[in-house]
């Protein structure tokens, strides 16, 4: 918005010196063919009044505001990029964390059953043994004819 005050700023003082500007070339045209001899420094003067008035009038008031328009639209699209560029960056950070809760689960799940796994393995092995060993030791086994 400063960008837009500075402009207008311009665009009235060319208009105030534009208008100014009509008059003081009458009145410096009577002034040069009244008197023939001026010093340099008039002349000096005179120079830095047109360029003045050159560089003012090449200013259109049209082309400020075509300025301005630009500018602000440029500032518009660079927040809104940067909005953007926010929330997909947001947006990936989340999807990589929920794929590694999605991993941590995963792993857990994996760990839980294969500690079920070899528990269950362990105290098959455990009853297999216990049960062979009792059913060894009550059988009497002889060896040879009866």
């Amino acid at each position: 918005m400063r960008v837009v005050v500075v402009y207008k700023d311009i665009c009235q003082s060319c208009e105030s010196s534009s208008s100014s500007s009509g008059s003081s070339s009458s009145s410096s045209s009577s002034s040069s063919s009244s008197s023939s001899s001026s010093t340099s420094g008039r002349r000096r003067s005179r120079r830095r009044r047109r360029r003045k008035r050159r560089n003012c009038s090449s200013i259109s008031c049209s082309s400020i505001v075509v300025e301005v328009g630009v500018v602000v639209i440029v500032e518009v699209v660079v927040v809104l990029a940067t909005a953007a560029a926010i929330v997909v960056v947001a947006g990936a950070v989340v999807v990589v964390a929920a794929a590694v809760v999605v991993v941590v689960v995963v792993v857990v799940v994996v760990v839980v059953v294969v500690v079920v796994v070899v528990v269950v393995v362990v105290v098959v092995v455990v009853v297999v043994v216990v049960v062979v060993s009792k059913s060894s030791s009550n059988k009497d086994v002889r060896w040879g004819p009866s």
